[in-house]
């Protein structure tokens, strides 16, 4: 990986080390947890948002459909007197680990396509020696981050 998008990997996965653990959106979404657990009436969160009780319960039925916009929950969080945290976290733990995952994938195509040239050849390579194959290769392909990369 080059230099520069290796550290620009490694900044990531630091800054979003502590959110990993980040809990799943609950079932009925974040702003109904929140409006609940505080006790609030759809009555006092629509007016807290200068809106009625009826479209203060769509913004929260939005919410749970995935239909809301950040810029509806920039104004909740904003009426509820909290900030909106807004990120992406990888499944795969970290960025270096999601580009490991990748990369191998890649390489994989790759090698067995020549594998397949190869064994029509009569020239078979072992399952090790293909192995070894797909790990030099994920590695440059790592180091090269290369556009096909993404594919």
């Amino acid at each position: 990986m080059k230099n520069t998008k290796k550290l620009q990997i490694e900044q990531l996965d630091r800054k979003l080390a502590s959110y990993a653990d980040f809990p799943e959106i609950p079932s009925r979404g974040w702003i109904h947890g929140i409006r609940t657990a505080l006790k609030m009436s759809f009555r006092q969160f629509g007016s807290r948002l200068g809106i009625t009780a009826q479209s203060a319960q769509e913004i929260e039925e939005r919410e749970k459909n995935g239909n809301i916009s950040l810029k509806n929950l920039r104004e909740v969080a904003s009426a509820l007197n909290m900030r909106l945290v807004y990120g992406f976290v990888p499944r795969d733990g970290s960025f270096e680990e999601m580009l490991e995952k990748q990369a191998l994938i890649v390489a994989r195509k790759i090698v067995m396509r020549t594998d397949n040239t190869m064994k029509l050849e009569d020239q078979r390579v072992s399952k090790e020696r293909i192995e070894k194959a797909v790990r030099e290769l994920a590695d440059e392909i790592k180091r090269e981050m290369p556009r096909y990369l993404w594919d």
